[in-house]
């Protein structure tokens, strides 16, 4: 249960490095903290957390919600930084190809987001969010009256099934396996074995993993109990595909769109137009509007340029937002400090938590891990990330937005960030082990050296020998992710899949995963983690579940101590004067797309 590499590298660097480059140099002197701008960051995630229901046929019965004062018409410019690298759903993953997702592409359920800030898991193309069986291994989910392509065919189980299949297939290498996995009840890549062309000769899965009685109705038999499914169907890498036009690798570049919206072009790099899809019925979806008329997407505008673009407020910058460029850090001061232009800005979780790894093939003393936790100053990483508006700091390895959230501390990295030289060297001290040689890498972002020298500087008087080096941001997850990598600690990032910890500690902390570029980059293999990762993964109450992950984190923490936390990522974005429908959306860590419309 864990993510390919190229979305791992795509999304985790993308939080940590690439992020981190957006610093120039740390906005963390420049940032001054506003009373209001800590009020809008600090919305309670465990309020948000508790809030996460899966929706009845009731809360799954569309239209949406009307957005206040919304009206529809117009043209809004999108400034994005990166362009879209895959539009076939199966091979959707990073987050800003999942955010495009929500306008043109539709699954069987999705997160709806209410006008009082309250989120449901409800059903998308079906009916309600699932309906649960057998002890949590059977989940049925019957389809919607009226659903339809953009070219005015009707969304039967029969693509839902061929969605579910492709993913088998060899060129389908980015998007998620969880289901594949679960389906075929293996770990890794094995699960290809079960289906290895997919669909494409003549080849389906048996009624007894996927049955589709009718053209209504589809019924998933897993192997073992799987309680997150309704979370595992609002990703966007699970939605559905028209079987009778899937192109393989060619509809990567031109798929046929479910969604409120259609791609009317796509010139990749520079921009994309999205126009209303004439087939989508509002009545059938519970979740999205169709306010603009057209998104005019281009590309290539860093966060420094839309940041300063929408900033000035000027011509079409009022009908200008980004879907998933954050203010970046220099400019971020007087962001937060001009309240006209703050109240043009949302702000909320993103799904990562950053920690500095240990390489526990090579640091194989417990004292020395322990030393290197309590010594480590974490408020260098929290303020080259633009201290309280992109980030906060971390107790743990769960973020605060997932389900069951219980704040904790054991290392004590929250209560004093500056980190414990004392207590460290203490340790160093009455284990023998002062002057213990420790190779530190680090991205050679603007950031990433800023804070690494602070590091080192904590680590050494703490009683360690360190060795900093210097690795391309560009390449630096493909060098941490090899298992005989010759570094003792590096910083990695990793972001749930959904609000479970069943996403982020098996496929951080389990065992056996590790292999070349496995985001377990502290290579723990410990015998109770990975016989409580089994034993949790088989609960079938959801609550149950939460609390035996967060107890497993404490283990971790304190009995593994694998690496130290260091923040839980946030972001801040701003958006034109003449934007409305503006509110950030925690599930899909941006603005919400989908709420969005024109002022007069």
């Amino acid at each position: 249960m864990r993510r390919t590499r190229a979305a791992l590298v795509a999304v985790a660097a993308g939080a940590l490095v690439l992020t981190a480059c957006s610093s120039g140099g740390g906005g963390n002197s420049k940032t001054t903290e506003n009373k209001d701008a800590r009020a809008k960051q600090s919305k309670s995630a465990q309020q948000l957390a508790s809030q996460i229901t899966f929706g009845d046929d009731a809360a799954s019965k569309g239209p949406a919600e009307p957005v206040p004062g919304a009206v529809s018409g117009g043209t809004m410019n999108v400034l994005e930084r990166d362009s879209y690298t895959h539009l076939d759903p199966g091979q959707i993953y990073v987050s800003n190809e999942g955010q495009l997702a929500t306008l043109i592409h539709r699954g069987l359920t999705s997160y709806k987001l209410d006008n009082a800030g309250k989120y449901t898991v409800v059903g998308d193309l079906a009916t309600n969010s699932g309906e649960e069986s057998d002890g949590g291994k059977t989940w049925t989910f019957h389809l919607k009256d009226g659903i339809k392509f953009s070219d005015g065919t009707p969304i039967t189980s029969k693509d839902i099934r061929w969605s579910v299949e492709r993913m088998f297939a060899p060129f389908i290498t980015n998007g998620p396996a969880y289901l594949q996995q679960w389906l075929a009840n293996v770990s890794g890549t094995d699960y290809r074995k079960l289906l290895p062309d997919g669909p494409y000769k003549g080849q389906h899965l048996p009624d007894t993993l996927l049955a589709t009685p009718d053209a209504k109705t589809v019924v998933f038999h897993f192997p073992k109990p799987q309680t997150d499914v309704p979370y595992l169907f609002a990703m966007p890498g699970y939605s559905v595909v028209d079987s009778a036009k899937d192109t393989q690798q060619k509809y990567d570049k031109a798929p046929v769109c479910s969604g409120p919206y259609m791609i009317k072009s796509f010139d990749p790099g520079k921009s994309m137009t999205l126009v209303k899809n004439p087939n989508w019925d509002p009545a059938t979806d519970s979740a999205r509007h169709q306010y603009v008329d057209t998104f005019a997407i281009t590309f290539n505008h860093q966060n420094e340029d839309s940041t300063k673009r929408l900033m000035s407020d000027s011509g079409e910058n009022q009908t200008s937002v980004s879907f998933d460029n954050t203010v970046d850090t220099d400019n971020t001061p007087a962001v937060v400090g001009n309240p006209a232009i703050y109240k043009r800005t949302v702000a909320g979780y993103q799904p990562f938590v950053g920690q500095v790894a240990f390489n526990m093939k090579k640091l194989t003393d417990f004292n020395v891990r322990k030393a290197l936790a309590l010594a480590i100053p974490t408020k260098s990483v929290y303020q080259a990330l633009g201290a309280s508006y992109g980030a906060e700091y971390a107790g743990g390895f769960i973020s605060p937005a997932l389900s069951g959230y219980q704040k904790a501390d054991p290392l004590g990295k929250i209560a004093n960030p500056n980190g414990d030289v004392v207590a460290a060297k203490k340790i160093l001290t009455d284990a023998g082990k002062l002057n213990t040689k420790i190779t530190y890498a680090y991205a050679n972002s603007s950031a990433g050296q800023q804070y690494s020298v602070t590091i080192a500087a904590a680590l050494k008087a703490a009683g360690f020998d360190v060795q900093r080096k210097e690795l391309p941001a560009d390449t630096y997850y493909d060098l941490i992710g090899k298992v005989d990598n010759p570094y003792d600690i590096y910083a990695s990032a990793w972001g749930a899949d959904w609000p479970s910890a069943l996403t982020v500690i098996p496929p951080v902390f389990d065992g056996r995963t590790i292999s070349d570029q496995a985001p377990n980059y502290g290579h723990v293999n410990d015998a109770h983690v990975n016989s409580e990762i089994d034993r949790i993964e088989g609960l079938t109450d959801p609550a149950a579940a939460a609390k035996a992950w967060f107890d497993l984190n404490t283990y971790l923490l304190t009995k593994v101590i694998p690496g130290v936390p260091t923040v839980y990522y946030k972001e801040l974005q701003l958006f034109g004067s003449k934007i409305g429908g503006a509110v950030y959306n925690n599930m899909s860590a941006g603005i919400d797309a989908t709420k969005l419309y024109l002022k007069p």
